[in-house]
């Protein structure tokens, strides 16, 4: 059992391999398959947990624990705590493919029916949820196959969800092969193995939005500010003035400057300096868009303050607010239970306010832009509450937080699967990296090399329509996902019932 234990950890750790910086996507489907056949192995329910939990603490220990560069590196916490804090945290987010695990031994790992429908459809709920309850939907399956697997045809019309759906559903079909290679029907799995990558490499080429307007010129800044610079009181004003230089070096409609790029509530920032940027703005004949802390002024409440993108320059003055926070980066749940967390880092402005639930795009450079900020745009269901209005999309960020990790690039391809969702371009400004122009097909025309001082200028168009995905949302992929795992536990009750009997 130790042995299957170990395999298990190690393939969990391989699957990183499948997403961003790495794109070898075919691996996750490969490594999910021999998942299930320990599964199937196991010789009790408790072995099945183990397996499905190693599995998962080795992807995330391998994928997502660059949580420790924030904790520790840059929040000040001593390595002491950070280490054990990660580990828990990581130990938490392989619970789900644990219980994955479990309800697919009960109701039959063995059985062909269970693997081809319950499998896939347990695996995308249990992704879903994790994104839901946890708030980090981070490497989902369905990432790795975008932009360049076959799969990733699929991504307009059925989402991330969708195609986490169709690649568990690949890794099924293997371990059905697996299982009936001395029978007939092992050539079966072959062909709808088949059909499934062609009918995906065909919705390739379909067009699902379409151009509007004149294309625009857009310049990406990344300022390059380091992470434990950025809120040092004597380093305000080189970084004041190095965004006022890269502004000045802009000849764009469009310029847009990281997510809190100027480290000073609004309400603090001279006049005038905004209003050179703004100049600048209006000599390009465009907007700048600005990512900076904002007080609550109008309630005039100095406890409430957000994180905001404001608009300047031809257009009349707009605001976005972020609404998705992060837990412990940006506020803080249950705060008589983890106020001590507050007190042993050093994350600044870590307790946001909220911005609206329904906020609407930004009317700047003659386009309709759909503001989100960090990891906002790893949630795909909030991305569309802006469209089909919004014709382009614009991600701010700032993943300093997690120096020189795979974090940046995992970050990016979250970005170009919004762009595939929604069939628009996303443009992301950075503090340190991946800044980038993201095509409608989710492919990455221009970006700026890590950790460097770089504007990314190019041309882009906006575009009108809707996907599919930005029509009917997340509930027909979890609804059939449902429907699914229903049928596999009326079947599973149905056989036990006929053992009684």
């Amino acid at each position: 059992m130790k042995r299957a234990l170990l395999i298990a950890s190690l393939l969990g750790a391989a699957t990183v391999f499948g997403f961003a910086p790495f794109y070898l996507f075919p691996l996750p489907i490969f490594t999910l398959a021999a998942l299930a056949l320990l599964w199937q192995d196991a010789p009790h329910r408790l072995a099945v947990a183990l397996l499905g939990f190693c599995f998962g603490l080795g992807e995330f220990l391998a994928g997502v624990s660059w949580v420790y560069v924030s904790l520790h590196d840059f929040g000040a916490m001593p390595a002491l705590l950070a280490t054990p804090l990660t580990l828990l945290f990581c130990a938490c987010l392989a619970l789900y493919p644990a219980l994955v695990g479990v309800i697919y031994h009960a109701l039959g790992a063995r059985s062909t029916f269970t693997t081809l429908v319950a499998l896939p459809a347990l695996w995308t709920l249990a992704e879903w949820l994790r994104g839901t309850l946890t708030g980090f939907p981070w490497i989902e399956l369905g990432y790795a196959q975008v932009p360049a697997s076959p799969l990733a045809g699929f991504v307009p019309l059925l989402s991330v969800h969708g195609t986490t759906l169709l690649t568990a559903a690949s890794a099924a079909l293997i371990v059905y092969a697996i299982n009936q290679r001395t029978q007939p029907s092992y050539w079966l799995s072959g062909a709808v193995l088949l059909a499934l990558w062609l009918g995906g490499w065909i919705l390739k080429s379909i067009e699902w939005t379409q151009p509007v307007g004149k294309s625009i010129t857009v310049s990406l800044i990344q300022g390059n500010v380091p992470q434990e610079m950025k809120w040092r009181n004597d380093e305000i004003a080189a970084t004041l003035n190095r965004y006022r230089q890269l502004v000045a070096m802009t000849h764009a409609d469009l310029v847009v400057l990281p997510e809190t790029a100027l480290p000073l509530f609004l309400q603090q920032i001279p006049a005038d300096y905004l209003e050179d940027l703004a100049t600048q703005a209006r000599a390009n004949h465009g907007d700048v868009l600005i990512g900076m802390p904002e007080l609550d002024s109008a309630h005039d409440n100095a406890d409430n303050y957000y994180n905001s993108v404001l608009s300047f320059g031809t257009s009349p003055l707009q605001t976005y607010r972020k609404s998705h926070l992060v837990p412990f980066g940006e506020f803080l749940p249950l705060r008589p239970l983890f106020g001590w967390f507050l007190d042993i880092t050093q994350i600044p402005l870590g307790d946001f306010a909220r911005g609206t639930d329904t906020p609407q795009p930004l009317a700047v450079a003659g386009e309709q832009v759909a503001v989100d900020i960090c990891y906002e745009d790893a949630f795909g269901n909030e991305i569309i509450r802006q469209l089909p209005q919004a014709t382009l999309l614009v991600n701010a960020s700032n993943v300093a937080w997690f120096g020189h990790s795979i974090a940046p690039a995992q970050h990016l391809q979250i970005s170009q699967a919004r762009a595939l969702e929604t069939g628009r371009y996303m443009l992301r400004a950075t503090n340190t990296g991946m800044t980038a122009i993201v095509g409608p097909h989710g492919r990455v025309e221009q970006a700026a090399p890590g950790f460097t001082t770089a504007i990314v200028t190019g041309e882009v168009r906006g575009y009108t329509g809707a996907t599919p995905y930005v029509r009917y949302g997340d509930a027909p992929v979890i609804s059939f996902s449902i429907v699914l795992l229903l049928a596999a536990f009326w079947l599973a009750l149905r056989k036990n019932a006929k053992i009684r009997a």
